[in-house]
C-alpha cells in the first residue's frame, strides 16, 4: 500500500507535541513525512525540518509559503496536522480546508464558536476531513469502553464522573514563568484557563464513551493564585441529551497528582473505569458481580480495542501510540473507509461552545445553561 503524503505546521524542535505527532504519523507506515514549516523562524524551521529528512524544497518558512507550494504540486500532502499556538489554529485550518487538504487540528480547534462553526460548513462544503486531536479517546481500552456502552453490556448509563486535575501549576513562586503564566492570560489563552486546556479533554472523553452529547451545563470557576486572570480549577456538572448526568473537575494546582485524568461511567447493570496513568486496563463491575480488571491485549475485546493495539497484553502502550491511533483512522477515512470514532470538526466546536458556556455560567454562579453550539441546537 502507497504511504499517504503528511505535512506538519508547528511542533517545531522543543515542542511538547510535535514528537508525539512524527512518532504517532510514522509508526504504522501509513503516512510519510514530506512537507512542513515547523517553526515561526523561517530560517530555524527550514533546518530542523532537513534535518528530520524532508526535501529542502518542502522545508518551508512559513504555512503560507508552504499552502502556495503544496497546492500546486501533482504530489501534494495528503494531510496536514496543524501544531500551531491556539490563536492560530482557525486561520490556518479554514486556509487549507479552502485548498482541498484534510486537516488534523490541534485542540481547541478555534478561538470561538463561531469560527468553529464556519470549520464545520467549510470541511462539508469541500468534502475535506477535519479532525482534531482529541487522542485520549484512541486508547485501546477507551474503544472497549465505547463499544462495551455501545453494545448495551452496562444497561442505560446513568451518570459518568470524570477529571483531568493535576498540581503542575499550584506552586505560587512558579506563578510568573512564562511557560505558565500563558495560560492564564486572556490575552493568549482566551476567555477559560484549565477548563479550555485540560477539562474539554475530560468532557470530550464523557460524550465519546456514552455515545452521547453534553446539552446543558453549570459550571463553577475558581483562581486560587490571586495573580491568574483566568481559572486554574473548575468544577462543572452537565446533562447529556439520553439523560446521563455527568460531574467533572479539572484543576491545575491539585498538588501530588501528575495527569490525573481518569473517567468512570455507572450504569443500570455495570460500572467502568479507566485511567491514562494505567491505560492497559479497564476495571469493570457488573451488577451484583466481582470487579474485573480487563487488559489491553487479552482475547474477546471487541474489534476496535484489538484493531488499535500492536503490542501483546502486559506491554504498555503509551501516549504516542494513542496519537497513532488517530493516524490510523485519518488514513482510512482519507482513503473512503468510515471510523466514526475518529473526533472531528463537529467534536471541536462542541467543546468550544461548552468552554463559553461554562465561562458565562462561572459568572452567573452556576446558572444552568444551553451547551450546545447554535449549529446543533435545531
Amino acid at each position: 500500500m502507497t504511504k499517504l503524503k503528511w505535512g506538519m505546521i508547528g511542533g517545531g524542535e522543543g515542542s511538547q507535541i510535535g514528537p508525539a505527532h512524527r512518532l504517532g504519523a510514522q509508526a504504522d507506515g501509513l503516512f510519510e513525512f514530506t512537507a512542513g514549516a515547523l517553526d515561526h523562524r523561517a530560517d530555524v524551521g527550514r533546518a530542523y525540518a532537513q534535518r528530520l529528512g524532508i526535501a529542502a524544497d518542502r522545508a518551508y518558512g512559513d504555512w503560507q509559503e508552504m499552502l502556495a507550494s503544496e497546492s500546486t504540486r501533482d504530489d501534494r500532502i495528503d494531510l496536514v496536522t496543524v501544531a500551531t499556538p491556539n490563536a492560530t489554529h482557525f486561520e490556518i485550518t479554514k486556509a487549507f480546508l479552502e485548498a482541498g487538504f484534510n486537516v488534523l487540528c490541534e485542540k481547541p480547534m478555534t478561538m470561538t464558536v463561531e469560527q468553529g462553526e464556519e470549520i464545520v460548513r467549510l470541511a462539508e462544503t469541500f468534502g475535506k476531513i477535519c479532525a482534531v486531536n482529541y487522542c485520549y479517546s484512541a486508547y485501546p481500552m477507551v474503544r472497549q469502553a465505547r463499544a462495551m456502552v455501545r453494545a448495551g453490556e452496562l444497561g442505560k448509563i446513568r451518570l459518568v464522573v470524570t477529571n483531568f486535575s493535576h498540581g503542575h501549576h499550584g506552586d505560587t513562586s512558579d506563578a510568573d514563568n512564562p511557560r505558565v503564566r500563558w495560560r492564564y492570560d486572556p490575552a493568549m489563552a482566551g476567555v477559560s484557563g484549565q477548563f479550555a486546556d485540560c477539562g474539554i479533554h475530560a468532557m470530550h472523553m464523557a460524550g465519546f464513551i456514552c455515545d452521547d452529547e453534553v446539552e446543558t451545563l453549570s459550571a463553577d470557576f475558581a483562581s486560587t493564585i490571586p495573580s491568574r486572570e483566568l481559572e486554574d480549577d473548575a468544577m462543572v456538572n452537565f446533562r447529556m441529551t439520553g439523560g446521563t448526568v455527568g460531574r467533572l473537575w479539572t484543576s491545575s494546582v491539585a498538588i501530588g497528582r501528575q495527569h490525573g485524568f481518569d473517567i468512570q461511567i455507572f450504569g443500570e447493570t455495570g460500572g467502568l473505569r479507566w485511567t491514562s496513568e494505567q491505560p492497559n486496563q479497564l476495571i469493570y463491575t457488573p451488577v451484583g458481580g466481582r470487579t474485573q480488571i480487563i487488559e489491553k491485549g487479552e482475547s474477546g475485546l471487541h474489534e476496535d480495542a484489538m484493531r488499535l493495539s500492536r503490542v501483546s497484553i502486559a506491554h504498555p502502550e503509551g501516549f504516542p501510540l494513542a496519537v497513532a491511533n488517530i493516524y490510523c483512522d485519518l488514513a482510512d477515512a482519507i482513503r473512503g473507509e468510515t471510523r466514526d470514532g475518529l473526533p472531528n470538526a463537529a467534536d471541536g466546536v462542541r467543546s468550544m461552545a461548552a468552554v463559553y458556556t461554562a465561562v458565562a455560567s462561572a459568572k452567573t454562579d452556576g446558572t444552568w445553561m444551553d451547551a450546545r453550539p447554535p449549529m446543533f441546537r435545531t
